[in-house]
């Protein structure tokens, strides 16, 4: 089966901001090819690096926020 790949971004984004600390501190352990796109797009920091975790850029974190709170809120 293939996936878009624009909903797979916006799932690793929302993930990623879902369990971020920090302010946008969070572990990298996607797909390189989805992190690298993310990067490209300006969302995170660059993922290329010995580090175990990135960060998300402002941008990232806010939309990240907005996504996970979309697809994985609870109503209230």
């Amino acid at each position: 089966m293939e996936y878009e790949d624009r909903l797979i971004e916006e799932a690793v984004l929302a993930l990623l901001a879902a369990f971020s600390s920090d302010n946008g501190n969070t572990w990298k352990g996607f797909d390189f090819e989805v992190m690298d796109r993310l990067h490209e797009q300006g969302l995170i920091s660059d993922p290329v690096n010995k580090n175990k975790s990135i960060w998300l850029t402002d941008e990232g974190l806010e939309r990240g926020r907005q996504i996970a709170e979309r697809l994985f809120g609870k109503e209230r």
